[in-house]
């Protein structure tokens, strides 16, 4: 298991269109990869999941990645989170 921690630093969030590409990102890799923010632990593969608790501007969150290619999983998710405003309908 890999993990980070980042602050979400847009001024949106994770709202349905990166958390659309987010889960097309996490689809590509066959880790687990999980997002926890506070109390909530969101599975980086389900846009419901992801969708089910807000993730707003200056939240820290937690990448989770649990497999073969976890640490390529957690380089290419912690980097999507960081750059979400450049990213904007990037797709995976």
């Amino acid at each position: 298991m890999v993990q980070e921690t980042i602050t979400i630093r847009n001024e949106s969030g994770l709202h349905l269109r990166p958390a659309g590409d987010m889960v097309g990102i996490a689809n590509k890799y066959s880790s687990r990869v999980m997002l926890i923010c506070g109390e909530h632990t969101m599975n980086c593969k389900s846009l419901m999941s992801l969708l089910a608790f807000p993730v707003c501007p200056g939240d820290e969150v937690t990448v989770e990645c649990y497999g073969e290619d976890e640490e390529q999983a957690l380089e290419r998710i912690v980097t999507f989170l960081e750059n979400l405003d450049k990213e904007r309908g990037v797709k995976a």
